[in-house]
């Protein structure tokens, strides 16, 4: 949900970015996503409360308007001897105010930015991980529409003027480093009714929301020291809001998954704090034919296979049985390496999964699977 349903940090994150140092950090958990996405909106931001026009490729771009917004993406890739991994780089805008107060100083501003990007070497089973922070000034961080830029620091998402394709990910984490070329197999699939993403009962409680399931993605990755050229699939989620999870909302479990068959499938689980599934837990099942099939809370299950306990303690369902009777799917969905928690301000597991039927055991597809507010 972007996460997709995502781990969007709000006046809790703002907090810690005053208390802190802005600059790369590898983060102790210390926030839970309740607080972090909870709570009352602040006014004078615009609230996704009704249907909206989407327009491409503008939308690729920032709306300044709302208090979070997100660019994420995930993917599984190959080098040409075959070894696998998986990657997640997410940029995040979070606004301080609805407005800027008139300030002299140039380190002014009332955008905040934050990035995540995560590396998983799947038969090495090795998972890196790492969490920056900027101010949206002095050139820090920021997003520009001519040429498409999304940057914190040297971390870059570039693109044709207004967001055109191919887009380009560059990411120098130290452990590791991306340099990715995407363009899209699929047109932007709106989520929800029409884009707009309803995550709790309150109005306006919900996000404008977008995927692009398939991107074929190239380029190379650089992991100790060793540069590989790797090629697959990613999947961008795109989400602008103001607020989202509402009282008694714990966290979230999320899917993006691609099948073999040529569908794509997006489900979040809504958790409550007690542990019951919310009612406005959704999906979403884009055909290989290209048709769009909203799917409702009791339109799907989600059972937890196996848990998983990392070093931090949490404990996290790394294996899962998802059923959608009405399409025809049965599925298991598992992790491809346990540990792939992101100890970041908030504490979350996001990683890559295989996906297999339930019935014989075949290899069914691959994506990628978040956690959130298993450690609250």
């Amino acid at each position: 949900m972007s996460r997709r349903a995502l781990p969007v940090l709000a006046l809790p994150v703002l907090a810690l970015l005053v208390l802190t140092a802005c600059g790369e950090q590898r983060g102790a958990g210390g926030l839970d996503v309740a607080s972090a996405l909870g709570g009352e909106a602040s006014a004078g931001f615009a609230r996704a409360d009704r249907p909206r026009q989407f327009h491409f490729p503008e939308d690729h771009s920032a709306h300044p308007a709302f208090r979070n917004e997100w660019w994420y993406f995930t993917g599984q890739l190959a080098a040409p001897d075959g070894e696998r991994f998986g990657y997640q780089v997410t940029f995040f805008r979070i606004a301080l105010a609805p407005s800027s107060p008139p300030r002299t100083s140039a380190w002014a501003t009332r955008q905040l930015w934050m990035a995540h990007a995560a590396l998983t070497a799947i038969d090495a089973e090795q998972h890196w991980h790492r969490e920056r922070f900027a101010r949206g000034a002095l050139g820090l961080a920021g997003q520009q529409v001519e040429p498409f830029r999304v940057w914190l620091e040297d971390w870059a998402l570039t693109g044709g003027d207004g967001g055109a394709f191919p887009w380009r990910l560059a990411i120098d984490a130290g452990d590791f480093a991306l340099a990715l070329t995407l363009g899209p197999q699929r047109e932007p699939l709106l989520q929800g009714d029409g884009g707009l993403s309803q995550k709790s009962a309150e109005p306006g409680n919900a996000s404008y929301y977008y995927s692009i399931t398939r991107l074929t993605t190239a380029g190379t990755l650089t992991v100790g020291g060793t540069q590989k050229p790797v090629s697959g699939l990613s999947w961008l989620d795109r989400e602008w809001s103001t607020s989202a999870l509402g009282e008694g909302q714990a966290g979230w479990d999320w899917f993006s998954l691609q099948l073999a068959s040529g569908d794509d499938l997006m489900l979040y689980r809504l958790r409550r704090k007690d542990g019951s599934s919310d009612p406005h837990s959704a999906g979403m099942l884009l055909g290989a034919d290209g048709r769009r099939r909203p799917l409702a809370a009791d339109a799907f299950t989600l059972e937890p296979e196996r848990w998983w306990r990392a070093d931090s303690g949490t404990r996290y369902p790394v294996a899962w049985r998802l059923r959608v009777p009405g399409e025809g799917l049965d599925l298991h969905v598992e992790a491809a390496v346990d540990d792939q928690e992101m100890a970041t301000a908030v504490r979350y597991w996001e990683g890559a999964v295989e996906v297999r039927n339930a019935g014989d055991g075949a290899a069914a597809g691959r994506g990628y699977l978040e956690m959130t507010g298993y450690d609250a």
